[in-house]
């Protein structure tokens, strides 16, 4: 005889309708509620699956948030052990240390910036960009087949509309 086993976690949609109940009930507007509460609920799980996904190419989360900051750095832009180190809210002294783990590694080189000597630049190796491709290249299929539900013009216009709430965001915090 099987008897089917009943996880003591609730699903993510049933979490959801809860949280989104509870915020209602507490005086949240509704709709404001199942947007934001969705986009949290999205990202939460999104970073439970790229954790797994890291693990498996030997990163932590904190040596992406490096690499995915220096890979995406617009052309010409500085980027030191401070900046890291304010950009990915750690102490000065944990970034050193990440830092000489991932140039012990080949994911990264240090080297003095020539116009200015007190100050050492990062930049991503040509193995810390590989590893940034494979990791976009594997993350892609899988957020292809989370998006898989809406079409072309539908994913067109979420994109728009969560960059609005984005530059909404921005501008309540008053940030650009």
């Amino acid at each position: 005889m099987s008897r089917s086993v009943q996880s003591d976690r609730p699903s993510e949609r049933a979490r959801y309708e809860a949280e989104v109940a509870a915020y209602v009930a507490a005086g949240g507007n509704e709709q404001v509620q199942r947007v934001i509460t969705a986009v949290h609920g999205m990202s939460r799980r999104l970073a439970q699956w790229y954790t797994r996904q890291l693990q498996d190419v030997g990163l932590s989360s904190g040596e992406w948030s490096v690499i995915s900051i220096l890979a995406t750095a617009p052309d010409g832009q500085l980027t030191t052990p401070s900046y890291l180190a304010h950009a990915t809210a750690i102490a000065p002294s944990s970034m050193t240390h990440r830092l000489d783990r991932m140039s012990e590694r080949g994911l990264l080189e240090r080297t003095p910036d020539k116009e200015n000597r007190t100050r050492i630049l990062v930049a991503l190796t040509e193995t810390g960009w590989e590893l940034f491709k494979q990791v976009i290249q594997e993350s892609d299929v899988m957020e292809s087949d989370v998006l898989d539900r809406l079409d072309t013009t539908e994913r067109a216009r979420l994109a728009t509309l969560l960059e609005q709430a984005i530059t909404g965001l921005d501008e309540a915090l008053g940030t650009r």
